[in-house]
């Protein structure tokens, strides 16, 4: 189960002890062994051990890979794949953990603190944040995405979408005014003022700037972006859209648009302040839009299977939902796109890795499932049905791992 290098001689890292647990019995003539071992039925291991002063090499060999925390360094190290450490000396910790992965086996029930059309979610800073459309001043937030506790938002809105970025959380509103709020814990709100009264649908984060786009009853070019989420400059979208979503990824913002009719409109940004047009590949009520892994991946509420992806956000590919469904929110997280939908149990969800080929999951209730983030090694989900309903998937350690921490490569000859 070593790691195989290439260059001007072929170099192997020995192949890490079996155990049963966790082993650090050493290869035979491998003197560059520093720890080795397997977790097959524990998660993780603590040890210590003696650097010389210098970098070592990590390795591990699983279905997810391994966090390795040495002193007070963490390195995540992918299956098969080799990481360089700084420098560390003798009596140095070691922990060497199983990564999260994998998809949830099925969602579970959450309870939300008052009903309401909760619309948006996102994590940051340790916590979820949820607001609602139900145009009251309630707010939620969480510390792990099972439990709830109310918040209170500062005015009675119909408060649409939230974003997390550089210490604040964000968020905006379909009431037709300036309003908005940020907070700097996701508990407490204070107000703040959008550029323009518009119904603005979609905030988020990304290279320094907080970004939003609105919508209208025919249509708007209103965009907003801000340096801190406090106050707010007018941009300019590039068709007369409703915009519905957007996202930051890989240098690009890029938004999505719904319409009456359906909507072929996207658009992408280097800087959130000045917009292109692109084209997205059916006439469909683009509702959600997330980047991960190197793809930005689009969902429709139009009710039909179609699904769209991008690896520059510029240009996009036609995908197939597992369902003709309202498909209205897409997460990424650790190694998974997770879509939902409304109104059902079976099939409402969704799950791809690399968001152009889908696989059907179940939701714990029928309810109008809008929006999902990722955070904590959990997918947390909220519903536009006027409930207390919520729902959370949480990504176990994947084993067996097996790793090294090696000072060297060993020559093969």
């Amino acid at each position: 189960m070593g790691a195989t290098i290439t260059s001007s001689t072929t170099t192997q890292y020995p192949t890490p002890s079996p155990g049963s647990s966790t082993s650090t019995v050493l290869p035979v003539n491998s003197s560059s062994v520093l720890l080795d071992g397997s977790l097959t039925s524990a998660n993780s291991y603590s040890t210590t051990i003696n650097g010389n002063g210098g970098p070592a090499f990590l390795v591990a060999n699983g279905n997810y890979g391994a966090t390795f925390t040495i002193g007070s360094n963490n390195y995540s190290v992918f299956a098969g794949s080799i990481v360089t450490t700084s420098a560390f000396g003798s009596s140095t910790s070691v922990t060497v953990a199983a990564n999260y992965g994998g998809v949830p086996s099925a969602f579970s029930s959450s309870t939300m603190p008052s009903t309401s059309n909760w619309i948006s979610v996102a994590y940051g800073n340790g916590y979820f944040v949820a607001v609602q459309a139900s145009g009251t001043t309630a707010g939620a937030y969480s510390t792990n995405g099972t439990t709830w506790t109310a918040s209170t938002m500062p005015s009675s809105s119909a408060w649409t979408s939230v974003a997390y970025g550089n210490g604040y959380f964000v968020a905006v509103q379909e009431s037709g005014t300036t309003a908005g709020a940020y907070s700097t814990n996701g508990t407490s709100w204070t107000a703040m003022a959008m550029p323009s009264s518009y119904d603005w649908y979609g905030v988020t984060y990304g290279n320094g700037y907080f970004v939003a786009v609105a919508a209208n009853i025919y249509g708007s070019t209103a965009g907003a972006y801000s340096p801190n989420g406090t106050y707010w400059l007018a941009s300019t979208m590039p068709s007369n859209s409703d915009w519905a979503a957007v996202t930051y990824g890989n240098g690009y913002f890029v938004a999505v648009a719904t319409g009456l009719s359906g909507s072929t409109a996207g658009a992408y940004s280097t800087n959130g302040t000045s917009w292109t047009a692109s084209t997205m590949p059916s006439n469909s009520d683009w509702y959600g839009v997330t980047y991960g892994n190197g793809y930005f991946v689009a969902v429709q509420a139009s009710g039909t299977t179609a699904g769209a992806y991008s690896t520059n956000g510029t240009t996009w590919t036609a995908s197939t939902m597992p369902s003709s469904s309202a498909w209205y929110g897409v997460t990424y997280g650790n190694g998974y796109f997770v879509a939902v939908a409304g109104i059902g149990t079976t099939g409402y969800a969704a799950y791809s890795s690399n968001g152009s080929t889908w696989t059907a999951a179940n939701m714990p209730s029928s309810s109008n499932w809008r929006c999902i983030t990722y955070g904590a090694n959990t997918f947390v989900v909220v519903q536009n049905s006027g409930t207390t309903a919520g729902a959370y998937g949480q990504q176990t350690q994947t084993l067996p791992v097996s790793f090294g921490i090696y000072k060297g490569p060993v020559t093969i000859h």
